[in-house]
């Protein structure tokens, strides 16, 4: 029983603890099959990359590995340029993230001061191009005239601001660092250069936090960009090395004539797709449980005005 105030008299409200503990009791059922069916296939993913490919294709593994093995991964790793893939995938999602978390908050800044001349129309001019852009083929001239093709920075500068984080920290700065804090910086004589760079960055770790892990998400899945302007395999990115490992395991069915050859091949098949999964997603899922909290309280912080 809990009492509130109603036209200044204690009025007594009764809970129903009742409705409340099977309310939780629905929601924690809920909540449960939903954590089930997103942890299932990543269990299930690592348990088909540890098992035999025969038994993978014959649909014999559910949970635990079915007669484990490391075949998978010893044909990744086998690849003489999954190692320089790694090398580069994590060459572009370092330094990718640090020039877009730099522009991002360079651009950022200055569009959440109220004070700043056009604000409105600069801001519409980020957001059209959300909306509508030129295409691959005008992006591709461009950055051939920009002698970019073939160099790691065909991967690192034109996709050098995303517009979406620069509102996410935009939001931040209006919604949660006061303005009351400028105003007394500005009277006791600290420049714009030494507010944002002294003051509001320390407040900010939270939002930089979370468009660095959109950033490095990014980078490390992307294959298209290189696909389309990398031709070295020592510049490219693992993710496209793995690809073509993927892409060179699929075989035609009748240029096999041993029975034996051929379950071999389509069993090491099945076995690889699950291998280059765990390959690709395992480093960046470890990175994320280091940020998480800062990438909850980020986007949390930033979304809500008041």
């Amino acid at each position: 029983m809990a009492q509130t105030i109603a036209n200044g008299k204690k009025v007594n409200k009764i809970k129903n603890p009742a409705e409340d503990r099977v309310l939780y009791a629905v929601v924690g059922v809920i909540l449960t099959l939903f954590i089930l069916c997103i942890l299932y296939p990543v269990i299930f993913i690592i348990s088909a990359s540890f098992s035999e490919g025969t038994e993978v294709q014959l649909g014999h593994v559910y949970l635990l590995p079915v007669k484990p093995t490391l075949d998978g991964y010893k044909a990744v790793f086998s690849h003489k340029n999954v190692l320089t893939g790694f090398r580069n995938t994590f060459f572009y999602t370092f330094a990718g993230t640090a020039i877009n978390v730099v522009i991002t908050l360079l651009c950022a800044y200055p569009l959440s001061r109220r004070d700043l001349p056009f604000r409105g129309f600069f801001t519409f001019l980020f957001v059209f191009t959300m909306f509508f852009s030129g295409g691959l083929i005008p992006s591709y001239l461009l950055v051939s005239k920009l002698k970019m093709i073939n160099t790691v920075w065909a991967l690192l500068l034109p996709g050098a601001m995303s517009v979406y984080n620069m509102i996410i920290a935009r939001s931040f700065f209006v919604n949660t660092v006061p303005l009351e804090l400028l105003e007394a910086a500005e009277i006791d004589g600290c420049s714009d250069a030494r507010y944002f760079f002294n003051i509001l960055l320390p407040l900010s770790q939270a939002v930089i936090a979370v468009i660095s892990l959109y950033y490095a998400v990014a980078h490390w899945n992307a294959y298209f960009s290189a696909l389309i302007y990398l031709r070295d395999p020592n510049l490219q990115p693992l993710q496209l090395i793995l690809r073509n490992i993927l892409l060179a395991t699929r075989v035609s069915l009748s240029e096999f004539e041993d029975p034996d050859l051929m379950e071999g091949k389509i069993g090491l098949e099945f076995l690889l797709k699950y291998a280059l999964i765990v390959v690709s997603c395992g480093p960046i899922i470890a990175l994320y449980p280091f940020v998480q909290k800062f990438f909850m309280k980020g986007v949390m912080l930033g979304s809500v005005k008041g």
